[in-house]
């Protein structure tokens, strides 16, 4: 099986203060054209936020959006009229679709948080806009491998508008799970903590690995990991 490292170091990565940010993929000020997504994947960016700051009221449209909290809380609201507060593995999916107008802000004053913010393109354009999250249950807490998000929301996944499941990986160390990689499909896996070997790569924090070929891709890990692995169709 052909694979590809994305290492951490390489990404791209700014700091405004109030948000310290690496971009996996081509993002606001960071251009590489080597790195404009992976297949419908268009955006990984690893944000640490200031206590009281985030991104004030402003729109999107055609992108699927979701964010998943690393540590700290991330407090959502839109134009939908949802209003959350997320916690450490929480999920929330915006399909922002024809237009939506949302912000995000670290509701504490003392404490930084951080969040993986990912946009996926959608499967056409002019989606009626809509809002869905996923939390873990107890028994999620020894899974090695959870579907968080898929397009049928199956498994009280979260939905969206794609051809892409999405998997909370969760392994402590020495143990090991595995993923089948279908024919005509792309594997994209972003390391959140810990260390782990992938197709006999040894992944740090913030690396990533992906693949366009069909078989088993193996992941065993030698420090309690923790990631997300995207399967997209398209």
């Amino acid at each position: 099986m052909k694979t590809t490292l994305r290492r951490s170091q390489e990404r791209g990565h700014a700091n405004h203060g109030w948000l310290d940010t690496y971009h996996t993929f081509s993002f606001a000020d960071y251009y590489d054209p080597a790195h404009m997504g992976f297949r419908s994947l268009r955006v990984i960016n690893q944000d640490v936020i200031g206590p009281g700051a985030g991104f004030p009221t402003h729109p999107h449209r055609d992108m699927e959006i979701f964010s998943y909290v690393l540590y700290g809380a991330l407090a959502h609201k839109d134009s939908m009229g949802n209003g959350r507060t997320l916690r450490p593995g929480q999920i929330q999916l915006m399909s922002a679709g024809r237009g939506v107008t949302h912000s995000e802000f670290n509701p504490s004053r003392e404490e930084p948080a951080s969040l993986l913010q990912i946009w996926i393109r959608p499967r056409q354009h002019g989606l009626t806009p809509s809002y869905t999250e996923w939390h873990p249950k107890p028994e999620h807490e020894q899974a090695d491998k959870v579907l968080v998000i898929s397009s049928d929301g199956r498994e009280a996944s979260a939905t969206i508008q794609q051809d892409a499941d999405v998997y909370r990986i969760s392994l402590r160390a020495g143990q090991a799970t595995s993923h089948e990689v279908r024919s005509g499909r792309g594997v994209w896996f972003q390391l959140i903590r810990g260390k782990v070997t992938v197709a006999g790569q040894l992944l740090s924090p913030g690396d990533a690995i992906s693949t366009e070929d069909s078989g088993t891709l193996h992941l065993e890990a030698s420090e309690d990991v923790e990631g997300l692995l995207f399967d997209l169709g398209a």
